[in-house]
């Protein structure tokens, strides 16, 4: 039975994954170097989609043979293991592999193969009661560093960014940071907010994907460059 959130993958000619395919190939214009390779999505709050955009650019990576791992960062209502109907061990997650050794066959039994070819996921495992503290720990920085090692794209799925410290803390850690935003509901006063966040933890928000735009206002979800 398909998967009915990974559009990309059943049904690739879609507006829809047509238009995530473009925002692939806009990151790879801003994936300069061998080692730029890390994609950060948030979104200003809950419910605008950043999970569902995380999971199919992942697999539009995997279309133009990649390996990817797609990583649940967010440590406090991940979702990725329901996206792909997979079980969240709370004792095998990416909160519990920052706390383990980080040598390669401890890496291999925290990551879960999902149904799409190349497309490797680290759910979010135990919600600790410090995220903040976690991510930004040195281990996570060390675990990061060594994946990196092991793929060609990593996405990290985010938390939101209002009123939270855990996606600012990880763009240390990111080449590239994107903001999922909802049509017609997100303000321009909370994009405004998360734009000064990033830029008091000295980050930059190089791109902007609008979610969730109806048929009749345009034929395909939108991407900013450079915002």
């Amino acid at each position: 039975m398909k998967n009915k959130e990974l559009l990309v993958s059943n049904n690739p000619k879609s507006a829809f994954s047509e238009s995530i395919k473009t925002i692939r190939t806009n990151l790879q214009f801003l994936l300069v170097g061998d080692d730029s390779k890390v994609i950060l999505l948030t979104s200003p709050e809950p419910g605008d989609g950043k999970s569902f955009i995380s999971a199919n650019l992942a697999t539009a990576f995997t279309q133009e043979n990649k390996k990817v791992l797609l990583i649940d960062s967010d440590l406090r209502k991940g979702r990725q293991h329901r996206l792909f109907k997979i079980e969240n061990d709370k004792s095998k997650g990416y909160s519990n592999l920052i706390l383990s050794s980080k040598d390669d066959n401890t890496i291999a039994n925290f990551i879960v193969k999902t149904e799409i070819k190349n497309l490797d996921l680290l759910p979010s495992g135990a919600y600790p009661p410090n995220p903040s503290e976690l991510l930004s720990s040195t281990n996570n920085k060390e675990l990061i560093k060594k994946l990196r090692n092991m793929y060609d794209i990593i996405i990290l799925d985010c938390a939101p960014v209002l009123g939270l410290n855990d996606t600012l803390v990880m763009t240390k850690l990111s080449d590239v940071n994107v903001v999922v935003v909802t049509n017609k509901k997100t303000k321009i006063e909370a994009l405004d907010q998360v734009n000064k966040s990033f830029a008091r933890a000295n980050a930059k928000i190089d791109g902007v994907i609008l979610n969730k735009v109806k048929q009749k206002d345009i034929s395909y979800y939108g991407y900013y460059g450079e915002h």
